[in-house]
């Protein structure tokens, strides 16, 4: 039960582009005690419907470009390959602070850099 509550909240935070697995990853570290590699490549395969779902809704409001899409999934793909290759070497606790630190990092971003008209 408690996976699909965290489903259901990373849901809603893909559906507004925040990035659920901001908060999928560590809640499934800590709430289920799977491993942190695992918790990200759950992470990521639960993203491809919630990600379709996603498209579809916003390419029928018109905030969607494909020319534009289609080009940034080329170097998506490519890093998505690269960082895969580059975190199954690292050990979980080092991956641990590299996500943590990473999410300071942006929620660091957010409230200081990013324009409160956006």
């Amino acid at each position: 039960m408690i996976v699909t509550i965290i489903g259901f909240f990373a849901g809603i935070l893909s559906g507004l582009a925040v990035g659920g697995g901001t908060l999928l990853v560590p809640a499934l570290v800590f709430l289920t005690g799977i491993t942190q590699h695992t918790a990200q490549g759950v992470s990521l395969l639960s993203f491809v419907p919630t990600s379709i779902v996603a498209v579809i809704t916003h390419y029928r409001q018109g905030n969607v470009r494909p020319r534009l899409a289609g080009y940034l999934a080329i170097g998506t793909v490519a890093g998505a390959l690269l960082g895969a290759m580059i975190a199954v070497r690292i050990p979980a606790p080092a991956l641990q602070r590299i996500f943590g630190i990473f999410l300071m990092a942006m929620g660091f971003y957010e409230f200081f850099y990013k324009s409160r008209d956006e």
